[in-house]
């Protein structure tokens, strides 16, 4: 939920990207006006890395459960502030300076939330459920994201129809970014801190050391024993992102402006599609854990590298009026897109010791989001009109799945990389890849978890 209500903070403004183009970024042609709108959605996806290996390295060192807080109410707070910025026709051109200023606060805030969840989830279960746990968080949380967006969209489109939500409708839909700064109250109270995190911390002050865990700069893991590991990483998640972005990211403004349909059903459409994707993302990450993290995605990125051009290509072309077929090929489109990264937050896991698992997934994880998070804006810039947006969507997409494919491809397995890396963590960095564990052990480690 944490990372749920993260995402729902961030892809806010994709729900309201006309009334904010036209309130904050005002430009003479519709499809520029929309770009500036995304340019301020990538200004807080460029500033994740910064803030995941800032909060990540806090996070390992004094434990992802405390920094987990401070980031939940800060990604909450500084979205509910977006909805307090005055009109550009009030203030000129201070309106989107400070838009975007907060946008990058936010973006900061959001690289630490990767730091957090997307570690304590995987260390806390055993590894039976390791991939469906991957698949929940990472896909299964944007899902439930979207999700209360998409409710968020329908109910406050309803209290302010028509010009109202152009004019506060889109103010009120920031504010709700105060639940998600709740969420944080009960993540002090309720959440244990990772187990495994705590053995590590156990570990090392009874071997007598200083420091538990290894210091580490942004540069470092980008040289030196982990550099291969690193840049192979941040591919995986660049492809997986893009489809994601492409798709899914993207589908409020492919429904909105490009094919208009009505906000009534557009709202329907985008909710039934968020739910197939807490499906199909905990779907894909249990196959994960069944076949391997490696052989999910290549079976997935195969069928995407067609599917999803696609059926982009035939939304874009579909009459607004035929709400069903645009709902199945919606819920379609969402299904495989977001399976592509449901084993991929697992896979960056079990690449890293515990020592610096925060820093090196949430560094990995945003930095190849944050590439795949910019793609849609050159979509916009590369489109003449609105009606060119559906062939510039599918050449995106065909060029993205081809990058995971072949990233995926080079990389190695890496399902029962926890336990490998704790028996062999510098020689399996040395060696640039993650050793594989065989199956009985993956089971023997799981039998020892529930004994214990």
């Amino acid at each position: 939920m944490g990372w749920a209500f993260d995402l729902f903070d961030l892809f806010l403004l994709l729900y309201v990207a006309g009334p904010i183009g036209h309130q904050i970024f005002p430009a003479d042609s519709e499809t520029f006006s929309l770009a500036l709108v995304f340019a301020s959605f990538a200004v807080s996806i460029l500033m994740r890395p910064g803030g995941a290996a800032f909060f990540g390295e806090l996070a390992d060192r004094i434990g992802r459960k405390r920094i987990m807080v401070t980031v939940l109410a800060g990604v909450g707070l500084s979205t509910a502030a977006m909805g307090l910025v005055p009109t550009y026709s009030t203030i000129g051109a201070a309106a989107p300076v400070i838009f975007l200023v907060l946008r990058i606060v936010q973006g900061l805030f959001v690289g630490g939330v990767t730091a957090t969840t997307h570690t304590i989830g995987t260390e806390s279960v055993p590894p039976r459920w390791r991939g469906l746990m991957s698949g929940l968080i990472g896909g299964g949380g944007a899902g439930i994201g979207a999700t209360i967006a998409s409710l968020a969209f329908i109910v406050i489109s309803q209290l302010f129809p028509g010009p109202a939500f152009d004019t506060w409708g889109w103010r009120v839909m920031f504010f709700t970014g105060l639940i998600g700064a709740l969420l944080s109250l009960f993540v002090l109270r309720k959440v244990e801190e990772s187990p495994m995190w705590l053995e590590a911390q156990a570990a090392a002050r009874a071997s007598g050391a200083a420091a538990p865990t290894q210091k580490m700069r942004f540069k470092d893991l980008l040289s030196g024993k982990y550099r291969i590991i690193t840049l192979l990483n941040i591919g995986v998640a660049a492809g997986a992102g893009a489809q994601y972005y492409l798709t899914s990211g993207f589908l409020p403004t492919l429904l909105g402006p490009v094919v208009q349909v009505p906000a009534g059903p557009r709202g329907l459409i985008l909710l039934a599609a968020s739910v197939i994707v807490i499906i199909s993302a905990t779907a894909a990450g249990e196959l994960s854990e069944r076949i391997g993290r490696r052989r999910t995605m290549l079976l997935i990125g195969g069928v995407n590298v067609i599917a999803l051009p696609v059926l982009t290509l035939v939304i874009a072309g579909t009459s607004p009026s035929a709400t069903e077929a645009i709902l199945a090929l919606s819920c379609l489109l969402a299904f495989l897109a977001n399976a592509a990264y449901a084993p991929v937050l697992v896979f960056l896991n079990e690449r890293y010791p515990t020592a610096i698992r925060s820093r090196g997934t949430a560094i990995t994880w945003n930095t190849g989001f944050m590439i795949g998070g910019l793609l849609p804006t050159f979509v916009n810039l590369l489109s003449p009109t609105v009606k060119d947006v559906g062939t510039q969507l599918a050449i995106f997409l065909v060029v993205s799945t081809l990058v995971f494919i072949l990233v995926a491809f080079l990389s190695p397995e890496t399902r029962g990389g926890f336990e490998a890396l704790g028996a062999v963590d510098t020689q399996a960095a040395d060696a640039g890849t993650a050793p594989e564990a065989h199956p009985a052990d993956h089971k023997t480690h799981d039998n020892t978890w529930r004994r214990e």
